[in-house]
């Protein structure tokens, strides 16, 4: 199946509206509010961050989800201002926006999902946003370019756009998926700042969109890696409208390839997009004892600072990643182990190995590369996407807030 990416045209799915507009949040006057609605209604799954000091649209959220037994009509989205460590009154300010956008909509306040994205800890200005919901209410709009416009909207830190879609065909019904998000640093999804939105036609019911949600993050959201931080507002939803008129139970299996495929692309699409980076790597871990023992050995060398800033000077000094392994909580071996960045096997069964460093420096050198560790432990295995740490990440977070 064939995903297209950010700048090919996009596989829309039926059903939706789309909408951007100004509150005053972000300081640099660009659109700031962002609006997706299903008229019809729509099915929803999603899953939000692990993070205990989650933000209040998160727990309004995943309160919604429970009492509309997974039906939404719409999500309001801001940027520019996390609404975290606000307590109660960040509830009440998130309750707000979506009652006010309810109420334009004519909808039950209860089925508007609220998400937010920016610095934590300021005071949330709902009253901005409420003044300017009914502008973004009369501004939605079907078709590509409203999708597109919804995806920058939602933009902090972020450089560019991030847009994935799908399709298939069965029994003459055409299916899409199709899908926004943004993020660029707080990335480690424990399901970074991340928000993603999946937007697809098919009819399915909320329970069947959560079985299929979880399997497609935890292969995509769940293994990438930018920092090390999971953000206090991460959230991936899926809303299925329906209009397609395909039933999930016949065509769940290239479904769920559609958006395991989607899913995939845009948190390959965080990662190459990630504060300052300039080399996406393919950490490839394998021989490991299960899948959680994959995922640790993976993070570990991924957020190990060491090992980042070593990419970052295109330097293979491969001490650093089995440094990485052996702090990792597994028990690891370094005599049934072996390491190698991209053809050049550089350690294995406890010892070096004589390779060509300068030929590793110019692979290093390369905007992507992989790197292969062997646990010999199992036939667990991970791809897990990560990146370099540059003097560029400390610069864009160093002046973040002011």
């Amino acid at each position: 199946m064939r995903i297209r990416g950010p700048r090919q045209r996009v596989c829309l799915p039926r059903g939706f509206r789309f909408s951007c507009g100004l509150a005053g949040i972000k300081a640099s006057g660009r659109p700031d509010l962002a609006l997706a609605e299903a008229p019809q209604g729509a099915a929803a799954a999603a899953v939000f961050t692990r993070n205990r000091a989650a933000a209040a649209p998160v727990l309004v959220g995943r309160a919604r989800l429970v009492l509309s037994r997974g039906r939404l009509r719409a999500v309001l989205v801001n940027s520019g201002n996390a609404n975290a460590g606000n307590g109660p009154a960040g509830v009440r300010a998130a309750e707000t926006c979506c009652a006010a956008l309810a109420r334009q909509l004519g909808v039950a306040p209860g089925s508007v999902l609220p998400s937010s994205t920016g610095i934590i800890g300021v005071p949330f200005p709902a009253q901005k946003v409420v003044a300017a919901v009914p502008g973004l209410a009369e501004g939605l709009r079907s078709g590509e370019p409203a999708l597109r416009a919804f995806g920058r909207a939602i933009m902090t830190t972020d450089l560019r756009p991030k847009l994935a879609s799908a399709s298939f065909s069965r029994n003459g019904r055409r299916v899409c998926v199709a899908g926004v998000v943004k993020g660029a640093g707080m990335i480690q999804p424990d399901m970074a700042t991340m928000l993603a939105y999946i937007f697809t036609d098919v009819a399915a019911a909320p329970s069947a969109l959560r079985r299929l949600l979880k399997p497609a993050v935890d292969a995509s959201f769940n293994a990438i890696s930018v920092d090390s931080d999971t953000s206090t507002n991460d959230t991936v939803l899926l809303l299925a409208s329906g209009a397609s008129g395909a039933d999930l139970a016949g065509v769940q299996g290239p479904f769920s390839e559609a958006l395991r495929g989607v899913c995939r692309s845009l948190a390959e699409q965080v990662v190459r997009d990630g504060e300052g980076a300039r080399h996406l790597v393919r950490l490839q871990v394998r021989g490991a004892a299960s899948a959680a023992e994959a995922s640790t050995a993976a993070r570990s060398v991924a957020n190990s600072p060491l090992v980042k800033t070593a990419w970052a000077g295109c330097d293979p000094n491969w001490g650093r990643i089995l440094a990485a392994l052996g702090k990792a909580a597994f028990p690891f071996d370094p005599a049934r182990a072996s390491i190698a960045i991209g053809p050049h096997r550089v350690f294995a069964k406890g010892r070096a190995l004589a390779f060509d460093r300068k030929a590793a420096h110019r692979l290093m050198q390369r905007p992507e590369y992989s790197i292969r560790v062997d646990l010999g432990r199992g036939r667990a295995e991970l791809e897990f996407l990560t990146c370099d740490l540059t003097h560029e990440y400390i610069r864009i977070n160093a002046e973040y807030s002011t």
